[in-house]
């Protein structure tokens, strides 16, 4: 794996019918902020191969919004994904990348803004990047991380006109 996307799910509703956050669906707000998220990185060339994706609503449907854009990937469920530490995402993505170009893990937070932040300390990203990574990695973020070399990249929605 030369490269690791991790999208986070986009914006949801507060709360499903069922009263289980792993049903929460995705807002349309969602729908759009994840596309421009994936436009943006397309346009930097950016593109997924594997795509493995948390089994709870609305990253099921993040990916569904995502995959009109990213048209060739494969992708897959990981159950594993829903409830996740930062190691355990790091330790999936090194398995399941071998013989990959660019994985692309869509998941939550805070396994994924916090594995985003460590990706981002090792690629020393600059610290402007690096505080907003700290401080928050929002719905429909994306982190895009390139480790040879090392290079990191992060997309949010606010920074791409959406996020409302």
């Amino acid at each position: 794996m030369d490269r690791l996307i991790l999208l986070r799910h986009g914006k949801a509703d507060a709360e499903a019918n069922s009263g289980q956050d792993f049903d929460r669906a995705l807002t349309d707000r969602g729908r759009r902020d994840t596309l421009l998220a994936c436009k943006a990185m397309v346009e930097a060339g950016v593109y997924p191969d594997l795509v493995l994706i948390s089994p709870a609503a609305r990253t099921v449907q993040t990916w569904e919004a995502a995959s009109a854009v990213f048209t060739r990937a494969v992708a897959r469920t990981i159950p594993a994904l829903y409830e996740i530490g930062p190691d355990d995402i790091l330790n999936l993505a090194k398995e399941e990348g071998a013989g990959v170009q660019t994985l692309m893990i869509v998941g939550h937070n805070p396994g994924l803004g916090a594995l985003s932040a460590r990706l981002a300390a090792g690629a020393r990203a600059a610290p402007e990047l690096m505080g907003r990574i700290g401080m928050s990695f929002p719905t429909g973020a994306a982190s895009v991380t390139g480790f040879d070399p090392p290079s990191f990249a992060l997309y949010t929605p606010k920074d791409l006109g959406g996020g409302s």
